[in-house]
């Protein structure tokens, strides 16, 4: 059996925790960049490392089993989409792949619960853009029967990115908006879903990658303080913020994120099951 090769289209940081965990089981892992300057971070993973675009990934995708995207959409297009739609028939080696999205295309649900079966009614542009992006990538399943997998990531923090960083630097803010619900997953669970993926591959299929406690986002701020020793910061109300236009427009979307299915249909046990013990975690690993 021929070795099993993942290809990350864009490598960022979650291709990145992902990239260690396969390629400790014994897989090729290749993940590209747009930037020169990043192709030495890639390789320090153990992964080959391709800037693209830039580079004909065509040789690549006739050997690759495995893909993973998380290009983003943009006005302009998707390019990972159109490489993959280029090259149907050209993979005789593909199994499974991922689309990274995110739970922004559930748009708002005043603080309710939304499931994979909730329709996509995004706010603004850029979930418009990743709604679309979502139907497109399904599209390849249903008329090309490619093992599309679509993973709708809440939002992710890990080492290096989390609310104890932002406490340590200096730009931790509790900006309080009464009732906003924000759902959030630790970088580990999001690679454990996607293995537990690819061991049970089901193409044309959509899964909520959050973890079970959904909260105020300045609860999170206020534990990695207490967690430091360190004052906790003061309450900033929400209209009068000074924050950007993209900050602001995330506070649009309020809501709740079920993750049942990973558990039922893949299995997942989450190993930070709330930020709780996931930042508790990244404080014993930093000690």
């Amino acid at each position: 059996m021929a070795k099993q090769h993942l290809l990350a289209l864009g490598f960022g940081f979650t291709a990145a925790e992902l990239s260690r965990a396969v390629i400790a089981q014994g897989w090729r892992m290749t993940g590209t960049t747009r930037s020169a300057g990043k192709l030495e971070d890639i390789a320090k993973t153990g992964a080959d490392a391709v800037l693209w675009p830039g580079t004909d990934l065509g040789p690549l995708l006739q050997t690759v089993t495995h893909i993973v995207s998380s290009v983003p959409p943009r006005d302009s297009g998707d390019p990972a989409y159109d490489l993959l739609k280029a090259h149907i028939g050209q993979m005789p080696a593909l199994r499974w792949v991922g689309l990274l999205s995110t739970t922004g295309v559930y748009g708002d649900h005043n603080g309710d619960w939304v499931d994979e079966n909730t329709p996509l009614v995004p706010n603004g542009h850029r979930g418009g853009l990743r709604a679309g992006q979502n139907a497109k990538w399904l599209s390849l399943w249903r008329e090309h029967d490619l093992p599309i997998h679509v993973f709708r990531l809440a939002g992710i923090y890990g080492p290096g990115r989390s609310a104890l960083d932002k406490i340590r630097d200096g730009t931790a803010r509790r900006i309080v908006k009464p009732g906003q619900m924000f759902s959030r997953i630790h970088v580990e669970d999001i690679v454990q879903v996607l293995l537990a993926s690819i061991a049970r591959p089901a193409p044309g299929t959509a899964y909520n990658v959050a973890d079970n406690k959904p909260c105020p986002p300045q609860d999170v701020i206020e534990e990695a303080a207490n967690l430091l020793n360190a004052p906790v910061p003061p309450d900033i109300d929400f209209e009068t913020a000074d924050i950007s236009p993209m900050a602001r427009s995330f506070y649009a979307d309020n809501k709740r994120v079920r993750n049942t299915r990973i558990k039922e249909e893949l299995g997942v046990t989450l190993r930070y099951p709330d930020y709780h013990a996931g930042l508790r975690a990244i404080l014993a690993a930093d000690a």
